[in-house]
């Protein structure tokens, strides 16, 4: 009688292992991987508001655009100017916003997944005269920046003084070639890392 009981009890004992191996009694097991949706983001791209100022300066609020993300993210910053002027001409304001593109991103920004592809060796100027009003000419021709470097500086300046009426930027190199005009999509934002197309050439 007693072997009996051990044996039931042993047979009890190995349908219970076999259920909790079997993910419980009931349900059918499935080779099918289960999606549990994409893991929690470690880039969040977002930052606390740059208070900016300082003693014989004022701050104007300025919005670049740096990489996080494998994506384009605007980023409020302050440009700190003499007390008295502005920025009110499209060259002073590429210039600034072209600064702050060359900047290294500071410890908040690089904690939040920020960076920069803009070289701290670029410069912008005002186009030549015989360059289409507004046009600006950087010291190395757009089409050989890097993608995302590009993208920053197109997007940063079509939404600046530096953009034109329609919002494009027109944009040439150092060399005699004319420049060309780019807009800031969507899609530049969301794939600043692809081959950007080159603008229509301004006249």
């Amino acid at each position: 009688m007693r072997a009996r009981r051990s044996r039931a009890a042993v047979v009890l004992t190995g349908l219970a292992a076999l259920c909790a191996l079997t993910a419980g009694c009931g349900i059918r097991n499935t080779s099918v991987p289960v999606d549990a949706g994409a893991a929690p983001s470690r880039v969040p791209c977002d930052l606390p508001a740059d208070d900016g100022g300082g003693e014989g300066f004022q701050g104007i609020p300025v919005r670049v655009y740096l990489v996080c993300g494998s994506r384009l993210v605007p980023v409020d910053r302050t440009v700190q100017i003499a007390e008295g002027r502005t920025l009110s001409d499209g060259e002073r304001v590429a210039e600034k916003l072209l600064d702050e593109l060359r900047e290294k991103p500071g410890a908040s920004e690089r904690e939040a997944g920020f960076s920069t592809d803009v070289q701290g060796s670029l410069s912008v100027s005002a186009g030549r005269k015989s360059d289409p009003a507004g046009a600006l000419r950087l010291s190395r021709d757009p089409a050989d920046l890097p993608a995302n470097a590009l993208a920053q500086i197109v997007c940063t300046y079509a939404e600046s003084a530096a953009a034109e009426t329609d919002g494009s930027v027109v944009l040439g190199g150092p060399d005699g070639d004319p420049p060309r005009a780019y807009s800031c999509t969507q899609q530049l934002k969301t794939r600043p890392d692809a081959d950007p197309e080159l603008g229509d050439v301004r006249r």
